[in-house]
């Protein structure tokens, strides 16, 4: 059987989730339903990355202990699955036991690249990651609005430096699949400036005896990338070699992680080495979307623009907020969220174009008596689920409300109300059997709307009940 294995990336849990990490988790979502339309055997993971020092330190600032702070935030993140209709197999949480097992087995698999060397450098907390004088302006870090920090310390470091030229060859090649091509091109760049080996641990002490141990010497941490990373095999039973981890890694062709742009070189980079080192399967693709900004602004807690996805979800429901950030949202590149276009995109296409459409030929069909026996045309069907599978989101939407709005024209010029019963049935089954086509292509898009349309669009027609109701800005 046809296998892919999808996931997001981890998020840290320092802090409510928001509309950014909302965007990822539908695009992933999305994927995976189509694979499943497409006859794919599934596994899809989500979770959280915990073991972060900016756990540490904002749990400092709450006043509470670094496990209450996980915890708390981990739920909220795992608690999104209901309002955004999500169908994540497995949620991993870098906390778990089994976690810790992966994480450790690959830290002893990658040994012989392994050592320790004291070392200075700038590094931004925010970022989890060392930088070099003059990578970022002034060494300040405008993703975190902080200083970079001098820190000197004794860490263990990873030979990074020997896989450059194999990771390039294997992104050059596509056996490493990047897409969008110019991220592809970017990251190729940065490589072939050189690559320096990377510190792969903190000690206990900055950590404050938070993360996983390294093993066989309690006074460091792993890097919380190092252990992050390792969450996609982790999560597959890797520490015990379960049957997880054999189907969908060792015998899986398809391994796709999804990532911000902000994230490429760890996984692009740091994972590939590190799964060389350890002598595993590499992923064969990533999918890099852009930012989500709000009016124009960058999200933030400081300027109070953090926008919680289920407070959108209660005012105009699931489907509509899955809607804006496919169709509304690119995604390759950065798109920006406002309540203005929210509300114009849920009363132009959703309200009046769909729900309208829905209500107006169920309506029709019902007063005639109209009785449909499905008859699916294909080819909007396989064009939608293909462009979901190929992150092409806003265009599979795109396509299909081109056939929504066609079918709306085709009513009015049509105008089956004047027409004669006879040819009022042969106009309005044609058109309720395009309508339950454009509702199954709908399906990994807008899956509770989906349902909805197809139901009230197959046998006796009886008139649905508004899809998107009036919603009120006030």
């Amino acid at each position: 059987m046809k296998r892919i294995y999808l996931t997001t990336s981890i998020p840290y849990v320092n802090g409510e989730p928001h509309i950014g990490h909302a965007l990822e988790l539908v695009q992933v979502d999305v994927m995976a339903r189509a694979y499943r339309q497409l006859g794919y055997e599934i596994y899809c993971l989500t979770g959280t990355d915990e073991n972060a020092q900016k756990n540490v330190e904002s749990a400092e600032k709450m006043g509470i202990s670094v496990q209450e702070l996980v915890d708390k935030y981990s739920l909220k993140f795992k608690n999104l699955q209901a309002p955004l209709n999500l169908s994540f197999d497995q949620f991993i949480r870098t906390t778990d036991k089994k976690h810790l097992m992966g994480a450790q087995k690959l830290w002893r698999l990658c040994d012989q690249d392994i050592y320790k060397k004291t070392y200075s450098g700038l590094y931004c907390v925010g970022c989890e990651t060392f930088y070099k004088e003059g990578d970022l302006p002034n060494n300040f870090c405008t993703n975190h609005n902080r200083q970079l920090e001098t820190i000197s310390e004794e860490n263990y470091f990873f030979a990074l430096s020997k896989y450059q030229h194999k990771i390039a060859s294997l992104i050059q090649s596509d056996n490493l699949k990047i897409q969008p091509f110019f991220r592809k091109q970017e990251i190729l760049n940065f490589i072939n400036k050189g690559l320096d080996d990377i510190s792969i641990s903190r000690p206990d002490t900055r950590m404050k005896g938070w993360g996983i141990p390294v093993p066989e010497d309690n006074s460091q941490r792993m890097y919380v990338w190092f252990d992050a990373l390792t969450n996609y095999i982790s999560a597959l039973d890797f520490g015990t070699e379960g049957e997880l981890f054999e189907k969908f890694w060792i015998n899986n062709p398809l391994k796709v992680h999804v990532i911000g742009k902000d994230i490429v070189k760890f996984h692009a980079i740091y994972w590939i080495a590190m799964l060389l080192s350890a002598k595993q399967f590499i992923p064969t693709s990533l999918y890099v979307h852009g930012f989500i900004s709000v009016d124009g602004s960058k999200i933030s807690k400081t300027i109070g623009n953090v926008i919680d996805p289920a407070s959108l979800v209660a005012i105009y429901g699931t489907d509509a907020l899955r809607y804006y950030l496919l169709r509304e949202i690119s995604p390759y590149v950065d798109g920006d969220f406002s309540y203005e276009r929210m509300h114009q995109l849920y009363s132009s296409d959703l309200a009046n174009e769909l729900g309208n459409l829905l209500s107006r030929l169920t309506n029709l069909g019902e007063k005639d008596s109209i009785f449909i026996e499905t008859d699916i045309e294909n080819e909007i069907i396989d064009l939608a689920l293909d462009r979901a599978a190929k992150f092409e989101f806003n265009l599979g939407l795109e396509e299909i409300f081109v056939k929504v709005k066609e079918l709306n024209r085709n009513i009015n010029d049509f105008e089956p109300w004047s027409k004669s019963k006879i040819d009022r049935a042969d106009f309005l089954t044609k058109s309720l059997k395009q309508l339950n086509t454009i509702g199954r292509a709908l399906k990994p898009y807008l899956p509770e709307s989906s349902l909805k349309i197809q139901n009230a669009t197959e046998n006796k027609i009886k008139k649905s009940a508004s899809l998107f109701p009036r919603v009120n800005m006030s």
